[in-house]
């Protein structure tokens, strides 16, 4: 009977197949500087459709109306002088937002909003926000940004190292960047539920970041002991050891976050789901990205530059070289190494289970 072949997920577990993600970290780079680029060139062309909150003005809500939703834009344009942003809810009202209004002109739109839409003034909700509240929510938004910000770098240079604390900081900025540009492409307004959604995703990107660290620290911890492997080598077999761990929690954490965009906000039409859903999906897929495709490659080229890394890149490539004049291929010489260091790691655990037990 032949023997069940093992799915991907299992052989990358065992390390039986690998991806050189460091070898071809420029392109990642490259991809991700392309990303950037286009996000900051958006920013400062289109800028970002801010919310109510922030900019200041009414919100009027109606109760069900046949009226459309173009139509409804253009009593409101007209009815403001301002441009005016409107939505179709779920039970069939529409959601009037507009910018720029003081309480004697809310006032003066809603009994034309009445008398265009057919609809009792009186049945129409009105509600005025100032715009000092966005800008006092903006503001703390900012303080907490930067303490969490200087939090982390402090906690990953002891619990780590510093190379580990700045490459985790750039991916941060990088997932923000990626995330904020992709606002400015959509169009989506930026509102309260936006900053708590960029909040929360960089915890989340923390995380899948640390869990790549914690494996690379383990792997290199008597790097210098050996000759076998640069420590590229064993950021590379960190990266794909976690490979399926990170792949598994985004696609979870994606999910739901999915079913809020795509079905709540579009199919549904409860448009505010999307100011907080976008910016958790985009988020958390980028934060998946950089963990993996910047942050580890990032701490892999400033180790290399420390002279006790080049050296031990001279003597690993130079044990290859050696293996090479002998006549021993590539994978010979790597299926050696990895033989070599699975008993060193399964001599470790002995150790450490005679202890636990002694």
């Amino acid at each position: 009977m032949a023997k069940k072949r093992d799915s991907l997920g299992a052989r990358l577990n065992r390390g039986e197949v690998a991806y050189d993600f460091i070898g071809n970290r420029k392109l990642w780079y490259s991809v991700s500087i392309l990303i950037t680029i286009t996000a900051i060139v958006a920013l400062a062309v289109r800028g970002l459709n801010m919310g109510i909150e922030f900019q200041g003005g009414a919100v009027f809500t109606t109760p069900k109306s046949e009226v459309s939703v173009s139509q409804a834009q253009e009593y409101a344009e007209e009815a403001s002088g301002h441009e005016a942003l409107v939505q179709k809810l779920g039970s069939g009202a529409l959601r009037i937002q507009v910018g720029g209004l003081d309480t004697q002109k809310s006032d003066q739109v809603r009994a034309e909003l009445a008398k265009d839409l057919n609809i009792p003034e009186n049945k129409i909700a009105a509600e005025l926000v100032g715009p000092s509240w966005g800008e006092q929510i903006a503001n703390k938004a900012w303080t907490g940004l930067a303490v969490f910000m200087i939090l982390v770098v402090i906690y990953l240079a002891i619990a780590f190292e510093w190379r580990m604390a700045v490459a985790a900081l750039i991916a941060l900025i990088h997932d923000l960047t990626i995330t904020v540009g992709i606002y400015t492409l959509v169009g989506f307004e930026v509102t309260v539920g936006t900053v708590i959604g960029l909040l929360t995703i960089l915890g989340y990107s923390l995380y899948d970041t640390v869990v790549v660290f914690d494996s690379l620290k383990e792997q290199t911890k008597d790097i210098t002991k050996q000759t076998r492997f640069t420590y590229s080598d064993m950021a590379n077999r960190s990266i794909n050891g976690t490979l399926v761990r990170s792949i598994n929690t985004t696609v979870v954490a994606l999910l739901p976050v999915a079913g809020l965009l795509f079905i709540g906000g579009g199919v549904l039409g409860a448009g505010m789901l999307n100011d907080i859903s976008l910016s958790l999906f985009v988020g958390l897929a980028a934060g998946a990205y950089s963990s993996i495709f910047i942050a580890t490659p990032l701490v892999a080229d400033l180790k290399e530059r420390e002279p006790a890394m080049k050296n031990l890149r001279k003597k690993v490539l130079a044990r290859r070289s050696a293996a090479a004049d002998r006549g021993e291929s590539d994978a010979d010489f790597q299926e050696e190494a990895l033989a070599g260091e699975a008993a060193v790691v399964g001599q470790g655990r002995r150790g450490r289970s005679s202890e636990r037990h002694g």
